[in-house]
């Protein structure tokens, strides 16, 4: 996946998590969580064995699910 296609993936992961959570936060901080929440979601994946074929909409639903982690455990940590 090239490195724009990774930025809209983490935009948009990043723009539904902080919906679900209905958390504050700007575009940058948006791709920050977006991103890493891929990376978090696709390691999971890989733990979890689910067969990903890699298209956008199974890249944004892995990266989505990992953000909403990624702010779930903020919450309960902070």
């Amino acid at each position: 996946m090239g490195i724009f296609l990774w930025i809209v993936v983490g935009l948009v992961a990043g723009f539904i998590a902080h919906r679900v959570f209905d958390s504050r936060g700007g575009m940058i901080g948006s791709l920050v969580l977006g991103l890493v929440g891929a990376l978090v979601g696709g390691y999971l994946a890989k733990i979890l064995n689910l067969n990903v074929t890699g298209g956008f909409v199974d890249q944004l639903i892995i990266a989505t699910c990992g953000s909403i982690l990624l702010l779930f455990l903020k919450r309960k940590v902070f």
